[in-house]
C-alpha cells in the first residue's frame, strides 16, 4: 500500500469511527489503527511498539500530522477533554480518488470501526495492549496473558486485565466469523 492509499484508508477509518461515536482524539486513532493493521489486516505501512498508553506508531503520529497539514484532517480542541481529529472537505474529495483501494478494505474498515468506535481511552488502551501481548504469544493461556499485560501496565489491575483479554478473545473470533481475522 503506497503512502497516498494509507492517506484515504485512515481518512476514511477516521470518519467512520466518528459515524461509530468515537472520540476520534490521536490515542483512539492509534489504538483502533493498531486492530486495523494487525487484526484485520489492512497493510498500513506504520510500525506500532509498545510504548506509555499501548502499542503506538510514530509513523502514524507523523502520517497524522501531514495529513492535518494536507489540509485531509483538522483538529479541533475540546476543552478540558482535549483534541478530536476530523474529515475536512479535502479530506473527502481526496478520499472519493482511491475508491478502489477503499473498496478491497471496507469490511475491514466497517467491523473494526464498529467494534471499537464507543470505547474510550482507557479501555482502547487495556484492549490494544491485550492484543499486543497476545500477537506477542504470551504462553497462549488467557490467564498468562493477563498476568503480561498487568506486568507491563502495573496500573491495569489483575481482574481487569483479565476482562481485556477476554474481550479481545472475542473479538478475535468476531473477526474470525466475518472472515477478516489474519491471526
Amino acid at each position: 500500500m503506497n503512502r497516498d492509499q494509507a492517506r484515504a484508508v485512515m481518512v476514511t477509518f477516521i470518519e467512520r469511527l466518528r459515524e461509530n461515536q468515537s472520540w476520534c482524539g490521536e490515542t483512539h486513532i492509534q489504538k483502533a489503527a493498531y486492530f486495523l493493521k494487525h487484526l484485520a489486516g489492512v497493510p498500513l505501512p506504520f510500525d506500532f511498539i509498545l510504548y506509555k498508553h499501548g502499542p503506538f506508531s510514530f509513523d502514524l503520529s507523523d502520517e497524522l500530522t501531514a495529513m492535518r497539514a494536507y489540509q485531509l484532517l483538522d483538529i479541533h480542541a475540546q476543552y478540558p477533554y482535549g483534541h478530536r481529529m476530523t474529515v475536512t472537505e479535502v479530506g473527502n474529495a481526496f478520499r472519493r480518488r482511491f475508491s478502489k483501494t477503499l473498496e478491497a478494505y471496507e469490511r475491514q474498515i466497517g467491523f473494526v470501526s464498529r467494534t471499537l468506535g464507543e470505547k474510550g481511552v482507557a479501555e482502547l488502551e487495556r484492549l490494544a495492549t491485550a492484543f499486543f501481548v497476545t500477537l506477542q504469544g504470551a504462553d497462549g493461556e488467557p490467564f498468562n496473558r493477563a498476568e503480561r499485560l498487568h506486568e507491563i501496565k502495573p496500573h491495569i489491575l489483575p481482574d481487569v486485565a483479565e476482562a481485556a483479554v477476554e474481550s479481545v478473545v472475542a473479538i478475535i473470533g468476531q473477526a474470525r466469523g466475518e472472515g477478516l481475522a489474519t491471526i
